[in-house]
């Protein structure tokens, strides 16, 4: 998904801050997933500078190299002193308050010795790739250059949690928990592949082997009984209800 974002925002936006924030983003969710959470604020950090970069490439024309300092406060002040209409208000407000929010985390929480003995670093971390996923989504939202419907699915897919119990080998998915059965197996990886879906040829390829003979019955029993997923006539795809089924049986922790 995230090659499908690069490629729609680099039509609009300068491609290396695109590749900075892609490959910032990835970073922070990789670390939040494997509990690197300090180091999840300090990619949300670098994630932050290259989204302030993008912003003022889209309203001055001009960008500051990566590696020179940003005056973030400055900026995010220059930002909301731009006339009312020029740009969409995310980009004048919105935006740069929530970067400001992950920003100070970054440079002062450090949230390891807070003086009531907490340690709110997971806490910091949920907020950060919150945030992280907001801010990307609204620029999907604002600089797609796709269609409506292509940005929505993208944007609905960027914030709906990926599996940190699957692991992508290219194009081939590796459910990390040899214990779900079936059912469970199937709807964690029609959760990771979100709106897009997946066939029943490419499910029978990432299912273990025991799973493969009664797999089709084994969906529909899912789409036609539970209402867990729906088939379009090519391709089964994650219900709401589904979503719900997976994140209350934590079928996405590893």
């Amino acid at each position: 998904m995230l090659a499908t974002i690069r490629a729609s925002l680099a039509s609009a936006l300068d491609p290396t801050l695109v590749d900075e924030l892609l490959e910032t983003y990835t970073e922070a969710k990789r670390n939040f997933y494997e509990g690197g959470h300090r180091l999840n604020a300090v990619e949300g950090g670098r994630f932050c500078e290259a989204a302030y970069r993008l912003l003022a490439q889209r309203t001055t024309g001009s960008i500051t190299p990566l590696g020179r300092q940003l005056d973030t406060e400055k900026l995010t002040k220059q930002l909301a002193n731009l006339p009312y209409g020029s740009h969409p208000d995310s980009v004048r407000v919105h935006i740069p308050r929530g970067l400001r929010v992950v920003y100070d985390i970054r440079n002062s929480r450090d949230a390891a010795h807070l003086a009531d003995g907490i340690d709110p670093n997971l806490q910091d971390a949920t907020l950060v790739v919150s945030v992280l996923d907001w801010v990307l989504a609204e620029f999907v939202r604002l600089y797609h250059g796709a269609s409506p419907d292509q940005a929505q699915r993208i944007v609905e897919d960027l914030v709906t949690r990926r599996a940190p119990a699957i692991q992508e080998f290219g194009d081939f998915l590796k459910v990390l928990k040899p214990d779900l059965r079936a059912g469970d197996h199937a709807l964690a990886l029609l959760y990771h592949c979100g709106s897009a879906g997946a066939s029943l040829a490419k499910l029978t390829e990432w299912a273990r082997p025991p799973m493969r003979a009664n797999l089709k019955r084994t969906l529909t029993g899912l789409t036609d009984d539970k209402a867990l997923v729906h088939f379009d006539g090519q391709r089964y795809i994650i219900t709401a209800t589904g979503k719900q089924y997976v994140d209350e049986r934590r079928l996405l922790q590893p």
